[in-house]
């Protein structure tokens, strides 16, 4: 049987939209793990919402028993009140970030997933970390492209 996994997670956008970023810190036993990346054009939802799917995805044994910590009620209260089996019951019909939902969903049926809204900027030790982590990600230099968000030009694909 494997530890449990505790996850923090944190999204962030300067301008909202504007560049953002995620940080993550995953807990299990002895092991720790943080994980942040940046965007250049993106929203504060995308990117807590990314953090959420980037931290599951990061797990290597399917069956894990996870509990997430988030500030964001967005993505909280979207799963534990039920929003999402609506949402997905109305094929997602006028919802934003379906792209970033869909991915939630395959990975998130592969985990035994409980989720835990937390306070944000309260002093909590790990969400602190992870909001450090998301804003520093988003000040980075060559920022990646949101492509759920932002449609890139033909003339602007590289291949």
């Amino acid at each position: 049987m494997f530890q449990p996994i505790t996850i923090y997670t944190d999204g962030s956008a300067r301008g909202n939209p504007g560049p953002g970023g995620f940080g993550v810190v995953l807990i299990s036993g002895k092991h720790r793990k943080e994980i942040s990346s940046g965007y250049r054009l993106t929203t504060n939802n995308r990117m807590e919402l990314l953090s959420v799917i980037i931290a599951l995805e990061a797990l290597k044994n399917t069956g894990s028993d996870v509990i997430i910590y988030s500030d964001s009620k967005y993505v909280v209260e979207a799963v534990e009140k039920g929003w999402l089996q609506k949402w997905i019951s109305k094929n997602f019909n006028k919802k934003k970030n379906v792209d970033l939902w869909l991915r939630f969903i395959e990975i998130y049926k592969k985990h035994n997933v409980r989720f835990v809204w937390i306070k944000g900027h309260n002093n909590n030790t790990e969400n602190e970390i992870c909001d450090k982590l998301a804003v520093e990600a988003s000040a980075m230099p060559d920022l990646l492209v949101d492509e759920g968000y932002e449609e890139i030009k033909e003339e602007d694909k590289l291949f």
